[in-house]
């Protein structure tokens, strides 16, 4: 019988490792590199529209979620990990999303005294769902907030910087990723709507699948959402709530769409877009993709105007949106995008336990001068250590030799290009050549 005592522990179901390129992987998971290049870019394009940078807790209140977002909701109804402290008997909830939790800091701080914010935020989410590609039951989230902003110039604004944020990771609109948008009024507009859907699917009751009858009376926007193709004609001729749309409400939306035609950003008004959450109103949106299957949403937001106001704060517009990191990133490695290399510019070679202090003085010279060096440690034979130098990917090895250090050189080989020739460099002039290697 095994040892289970020491047998290998493994990650939670569902929760995965971020590992090095380095590390063999059993699933096609990203690796750490393509994430610190996309934590990267996020801070660059956020910076440019102005954005500042928040941190919440991981653990909420659970109240928080049950008022945030709604009590028949599919994340609080069975996917929520929530638990009572043992200490204090506090019932707590592991953040499912990071809107509700940024809302509750904004009004207990009175962030908003000074005026409208810019914020954003990064890390892990949890809810508890089967596992799929893309979609974990711990899984990483961008948050986006744009508080006390009412008019639609704002809500533009983020679209389009979802946009800027799309080019620079290399992704194509249009053919790698489309828009789409919808307006879900105000809550007397969709009230009405509702009214009028509960109507409509009381009369096709027969056609409705488990879920849909379970949504009919507490939340049958969500009925619209639905993926089973049997339910797909009845749903198709349900009432629209762009119909239920007043003069406000349409000339907001229509005042979103002039600025994104102006910006060339084609779009699509798909009419039964809805969004997760009960607190979303007027305008929101999707960007979606044909390239994961049927897990084509990558970024979804939206208007939340009652928000802030429901969870104790005085009333204050909002925008918003969040984006899957894993399921962006899966989609980055489904259309090879490039993406920059994480491998060192130069491998040091030291074959001699006689040039190691000399040959770390040198390479700390430079990285302070910008050249990443992985240093070879513990020795070992030439071979082996040419060996580990091509597995790093550097572009060049700098060999620490005995003959060369003796001479006060080092010599610096192209580990990429065979036709270059090898040479010594002076060990006392390395902030001379590291703009070399830097530019190579």
């Amino acid at each position: 019988m095994a040892d289970k005592k020491n047998a290998a522990l493994q990650a939670v179901k569902g929760m995965n490792d971020i590992l090095p390129p380095s590390v063999p992987r059993t699933e096609k998971l990203p690796d750490s590199a393509i994430w610190a290049w996309f934590e990267t870019t996020v801070r660059r394009v956020l910076h440019n529209y102005g954005y500042q940078y928040l941190l919440t807790p991981i653990v909420e209140p659970t109240a928080l979620f049950v008022r945030g977002l709604g009590e028949v909701t599919d994340i609080v109804e069975k996917e929520m990990y929530s638990f009572t402290d043992s200490m204090n008997g506090d019932k707590l909830t592991l953040r499912p999303e990071a809107t509700a939790g940024i809302v509750r800091a904004m009004v207990e701080h009175n962030a908003l005294y000074n005026g409208p914010l810019r914020i954003w935020t990064m890390g892990p989410m949890f809810r508890h769902e089967r596992p799929q590609k893309g979609r974990y039951r711990q899984f990483n989230q961008l948050d986006v907030e744009a508080l006390g902003f009412a008019g639609p110039d704002v809500d533009a604004e983020m679209i389009l910087m979802v946009r800027s944020l799309w080019r620079e990771l290399g992704l194509i609109v249009g053919q790698h990723v489309r828009l789409e948008i919808n307006s879900l009024g105000q809550p007397d507009e969709r009230k009405a709507h509702r009214d009028a859907l509960i109507r409509h699917f009381e009369q096709h009751a027969d056609k409705l699948d488990e879920d849909g009858k379970r949504r009919l009376h507490s939340n049958p926007l969500r009925i619209l959402d639905t993926k089973n193709p049997a339910m797909q004609a009845v749903v198709e001729a349900a009432p629209k709530l762009m119909d239920f749309l007043g003069e406000a409400s349409l000339a907001h939306f229509n005042a979103v769409r002039k600025v994104l035609d102006a910006a060339g950003l084609e779009y699509r008004v798909n009419t039964r877009l809805v969004r997760g959450m009960d607190y979303y109103n007027l305008t929101v949106f999707e960007w979606v993709t044909d390239h994961l299957g049927s897990q084509g949403t990558v970024c979804g937001g939206g208007r939340y105007d009652g928000l802030i106001e429901q969870l104790g704060g005085k009333p204050a517009p909002a925008v918003g949106f969040g984006l899957g990191i894993e399921r962006l990133l899966l989609l980055l490695q489904e259309l090879a995008v490039p993406v920059p290399s994480s491998a060192p510019v130069a491998y040091a070679v030291i074959p001699s336990e006689a040039t190691v202090a000399q040959a770390m003085v040198v390479i700390e010279a430079l990285r302070n001068t910008g050249v990443s060096v992985l240093m070879h440690a513990g020795g070992g034979s030439m071979k082996s250590q040419f060996k580990r130098a091509d597995a790093s990917g550097a572009r060049f090895a700098l060999i620490f030799g005995d003959d060369e250090v003796a001479r006060g050189e080092v010599s610096l080989k192209s580990l990429r290009d065979a036709a270059v020739p090898q040479r010594g460099l002076r060990l006392d002039d390395a902030a001379t050549w590291a703009a070399e290697l830097l530019a190579a």
